[in-house]
């Protein structure tokens, strides 16, 4: 399953695009829609180059999904897991309770786990709990 245009918009849309290398509220070094991989100081790129950047990572994010996850995911759920893992990474996913939860065929238990992702550097993030809500509610729409 790939990531449907719902989802790459719901994550351009919590991601910002920023062709000037910054560094996130985590510290770390950002470009584009939110990539990470060998950005440094100082760095620029095109609206283009972003784009491509963006379809590189969804791609890799997808591949982790697909891995972790072992029930039958909606289009709407395969997209707000990867926005998730986009956001916060496999290793987050790979020891949560929201997959543990999903693989034992708990969605609702599932979804509700997205509400208690709302933290970096350990501070609540306006921005995150509006985007783990609407995850959520991307995870629970109707196929």
């Amino acid at each position: 399953m790939h990531i449907s245009q719902k989802g790459l918009d719901l994550i351009k849309s919590f991601e910002g695009l920023r062709l000037s290398a910054y560094k996130c509220p985590a510290d770390v070094w950002t470009i584009g829609y939110g990539a990470t991989a060998g950005v440094k100081a100082g760095q620029t790129i095109t609206k283009e180059r972003a784009e491509e950047l963006l379809r590189e990572d969804v791609k890799r994010f997808e591949g982790y999904v697909e891995r972790l996850v072992k029930v039958p995911l909606t289009q709407g759920q395969h997209d707000a897991l990867t926005s998730f893992v986009y956001n916060l990474g496999a290793g987050n996913l790979s020891n949560s309770t929201l997959l543990r939860l999903l693989n034992a065929g708990d969605y609702a238990g599932a979804a509700a786990q997205f509400d208690r992702w709302n933290k970096a550097g350990g501070k609540v993030l306006a921005g995150l709990v509006r985007r783990r809500a609407a995850e959520r509610a991307l995870f629970e729409s109707k196929p």
